[in-house]
């Protein structure tokens, strides 16, 4: 039985100011970067063989963070970058329907997967991207591994891995540095855990 812990990264400005975010290479703010540390801690004591990460640096710290406990270096995988918003990158949701009204009334419906970002990707060009990735982390399941990447891409991830309908992802919550994971045994994947905040309880900053 392998176990895939999937990590969403810290707050960055742009998560504190309701900005949208996509491939723009941010790093963590002194909140999000203490939100590493209590995931490197929640962590700590699994018996961890492999961890995954996004090449945009927010998530890099997160995988770094977490390899201090353990052996293995991070390893870049360029299909867990986030979703590419286009034009929407750096906007705040109010701003976001003022320009692009009639993405905004597909996006908010069933067939939101379907569209793209104006000038970025759909959640379906995300999935596609990430399924060799999916079918690799059910079929090749040695060793427990974190998997450290985003807010859609990890959503994406998820209906892939347990076989949902991409039109699904809204089925998924999933918080700044939160931890979920999966069981995979015999290719079966079950929920064990789904955004797991409770190591963020009292965070303390300098």
């Amino acid at each position: 039985m392998t176990t895939i812990f999937l990590v969403r990264h810290g707050e960055t400005e742009h998560n504190r100011a309701g900005r949208g975010l996509g491939r723009s290479d941010v790093g963590l703010t002194e909140l999000g970067m203490a939100q590493a540390e209590a995931v490197a801690r929640r962590l700590a004591t699994e018996p961890i063989e492999r961890i995954l990460a996004s090449p945009l640096d927010r998530a890099g710290q997160v995988a770094r963070a977490i390899a201090v406990h353990h052996g293995p270096d991070p390893e870049t995988v360029e299909a867990l970058i986030e979703l590419d918003v286009g034009h929407t990158e750096g906007l705040e949701i109010a701003e976001t329907r003022r320009r692009y009204p009639e993405f905004m009334d597909v996006w908010a419906t069933d067939e939101g997967h379907t569209v793209r970002m104006p000038g970025g990707e759909s959640l379906e060009d995300l999935a596609l991207r990430l399924r060799p990735l999916a079918v690799q982390l059910v079929e090749v399941s040695e060793g427990d591994l974190v998997v450290v990447s985003h807010n859609f891409a990890l959503r994406a991830l998820l209906c892939e891995l347990l076989g949902l309908g991409l039109h699904r992802w809204r089925a998924f919550q999933l918080d700044l540095a939160s931890v979920s994971s999966l069981t995979v045994r015999n290719g079966r994947v079950s929920v064990r855990s789904l955004n797991d905040t409770c190591h963020l309880t009292n965070l303390n900053l300098a």
